[in-house]
Parts: structure tokens; sequence; C-alpha cells
């Protein structure tokens, strides 16, 4: 199964999205997918199955605990094929920047000038 294939499953992708915030234990990624998904535990063993066979995850043994983990490997090579279509969004991503910043500089700008026309000093004493 090529990596696009095992990554192709909405939930494979979730169990991931969970997995890359820490190792965390089967029956809380388990929850977390049946409550998102509706899909039973045993669908859910599968899908970790398919990931751990496939090396996108690790699993350690903790008492009666499983403890999975993203495996970054598989992840690097599917980094490596999209690297030749990088390209067609870091050009887009990048305007996006630029237009972000200007945005930034323009509203601090407009905050200078407003500040800049208020009256600091009406030359009267406050009140007692």
């Amino acid at each position: 199964m090529h990596a696009f294939d095992v990554l192709g499953d909405p939930v494979r992708r979730r169990i991931l999205e969970v997995l890359a915030d820490g190792e965390r234990a089967a029956g809380e990624v388990g929850a977390i997918v049946q409550a998102e998904f509706g899909i039973s535990q045993p669908a859910v063993s599968q899908h970790l199955r398919v990931l751990r066979e496939h090396g996108f995850t690790t699993v350690r043994a903790e008492g009666a605990r499983r403890l999975y983990a993203v495996d970054p490997a598989p992840l690097e090579e599917v980094d490596r094929w999209l690297a030749r279509y990088r390209r067609f969004w870091e050009q887009r991503l990048d305007a996006l920047g630029t237009e972000l910043a200007r945005g930034r500089r323009e509203r601090r700008r407009a905050t200078t000038d407003a500040d800049e026309q208020r009256p600091t000093d009406t030359g009267r004493r406050p009140a007692e």
C-alpha cells in the first residue's frame, strides 16, 4: 500500500492528527475517533493496525495499555514527493504573507495617525 493510500482515509488522517500532539493510549485515540466518526472500537483498531503496519505509527506496551506515536519516516517520504509540487502554493503563501504584513503596517499607521490627531493637552487642570 502506498503512503497516499494509507493517508487517503479520513479516519487514519485524524488518528495521525491526534498523535501529532504526542503519544496517546489506544483507548484515548479510539474514544476520540469513535466520537467524531461514529465507528466501532474494532474499526478504530483496524485503522491503527494499518498505520502501524505501514510505518506511520509506533506502538509500545505500558502494562495493559498500548501507547501509539507518530513515526515521521513515511511522512518525510510524502514530503519529498510533494516537494516538486510545493512551488504551486509557496508563491501564493508568500504573497499572502506580504498582504498580511501590509495590512498590519496600515493599521499601525492609522492608529499612529489617529493618536497624533487627538488633542493631548487642553491647558485645563483636572477636576479635584
